[in-house]
């Protein structure tokens, strides 16, 4: 999910937001662009090395921020590493507590989130249908970018007709 520019809740301005479950009870996701400065490695030990760049805790969401979720892909999905809870096809959550040697060899990328984003009942739907979501589809590699601040214009400029037009939206648009 990309933010639309209404969404001024500054826990969600501006995001992309990738879900990970969602059910009648509620959802649950992880912001994609919200780095943090504190690198993986001094909070994580023995993670550091297993993370794709940048190695820092990505601010995840604002629910249970002393909390680490690490989403991971999957070289092959038809075998599941030890601590592997499979979300998607390649996509899925890594269990922290595993030994990070037990992953090693079978991931193409892992990045480790600070908090979530979670909706109650109904909740997510409620904001959707007020406009605050553009509702899009997510690539494999999108969680693991590089460069996480691209990565809102660059959702927005795959998708079709209008929505990529606001790809081209000014962060300030009293600039414009």
């Amino acid at each position: 999910m990309v933010a639309t520019p209404g969404l001024l809740d500054p826990n969600f301005a501006d995001t992309v937001v990738l879900i990970l479950d969602a059910d009648d009870d509620g959802s649950l996701g992880v912001v994609l662009n919200r780095p943090t400065e504190v690198a993986v490695g001094d909070v994580l030990d023995g993670w550091g090395s297993a993370v794709v760049g940048p190695g820092v805790l990505f601010q995840g969401g604002p629910v249970g921020t002393e909390a680490a979720l690490a989403v991971a892909l999957l070289h092959d999905p038809a075998e599941l590493p030890v601590g592997f809870k499979q979300v998607a096809d390649r996509l899925g959550l890594i269990d922290l507590d595993t030994p990070q040697e037990l992953v090693d060899g079978w991931l193409d990328g892992l990045r480790v989130f600070a908090g979530y984003a979670g909706w109650g009942a109904g909740q997510l739907q409620s904001e959707i249908a007020r406009g605050d979501w553009y509702v899009v589809p997510s690539q494999p590699y999108d969680p693991f970018r590089a460069d996480p601040d691209g990565l809102l214009r660059d959702v927005l400029r795959r998708q079709p007709g209008e929505l990529a037009w606001r790809s081209t939206r000014p962060i300030d648009p009293e600039l414009n």
